[in-house]
């Protein structure tokens, strides 16, 4: 793929508006690079040629993470003095090879300031659809919320339906966004009749929630999902068919997947 000719204007655009703390531009920032033909990076290849076997792309370390360094058009790539090769690709493809070895992409390290790092959750977001995903970094900690009777159906529910081994339970706090109840579920069977069974349960049980309050699932069996990874690393279940539902713990609120406050920019 040839850079000739290739605009990234509204990606350089956004990278310019993003700070500390101004995540609405750092959402932004993602919305460029999750739109095709406009969204295209220059990924700076440590060794081989654009589309070859042996193509591999540069790394960094930041704050104990890992990110593949890139830069945002023609000139900041002229500008960054980069002598070995590179290979021009949307966005969305960056962010699909990267994020499941938990890669993050950093724009334009050679910019004054250190450019902009994306987390490798964040590509997550990119690579499956934004909207499907909480603005992160998330703030994750046991549920402080009170609704017995919403446990005590969903628990019941579950008990009769075989497919539940265990649940789990967090309140999550998006960047962006209300904060939200997640129930983690962790299951014996993904088959079609099974995922339609949870699916039924879940419906039977919503009803005891009180108005406002959001609910969200999330699968145990996720090993990318930063709330699932969260659960399995901090949260007891509050229903376990095997266990008798030990009580659960209580855990410190944190960006899970996210380097410490500051590291990102």
């Amino acid at each position: 793929m040839s850079a000739s000719g290739t605009t990234t204007g509204q990606v350089e655009h956004m990278l310019r508006q993003v700070t500390p703390g101004r995540y609405d531009a750092y959402e932004a920032l993602l919305r460029a690079l999750a739109t095709p033909t406009s969204g295209q990076v220059w990924m700076l290849l440590w060794q081989g040629q654009a589309g070859s076997p042996d193509a591999q792309y540069g790394n960094m370390e930041v704050g104990g993470h890992g990110y593949a360094p890139c830069v945002t058009s023609a000139q900041e790539l002229s500008a960054s003095g980069w002598n070995r090769s590179y290979e021009v690709v949307d966005g969305l493809e960056a962010a699909r090879a990267l994020y499941p070895d938990h890669f993050g992409l950093w724009l334009n390290p050679h910019a004054p300031g250190g450019g902009v790092g994306i987390p490798w959750p964040d590509l997550r977001r990119i690579a499956s659809g934004l909207d499907r995903q909480p603005a992160g970094p998330l703030r994750l900690s046991e549920p402080a919320v009170e609704i017995p009777q919403f446990y005590a159906l969903l628990t019941q529910n579950a008990h009769r339906t075989p497919a539940v081994r265990a649940l789990r339970r967090a309140w999550v706090q998006p960047t962006l966004g209300a904060p939200y109840l997640a129930i983690g579920l962790e299951v014996y069977d993904t088959s079609p009749p099974a995922v339609d069974a949870v699916r039924a349960m879940m419906q039977q049980s919503v009803g005891a929630v009180p108005d406002g309050l959001a609910v969200s699932t999330v699968a145990m069996t996720d090993l990318h999902d930063p709330v699932a990874m969260w659960l399995r690393a901090h949260a007891r279940p509050f229903y376990d068919r095997e266990a008798h539902a030990p009580a659960p713990v209580q855990a410190p609120a944190g960006g899970y997947g996210y380097p410490p406050a500051g590291g990102r920019y």
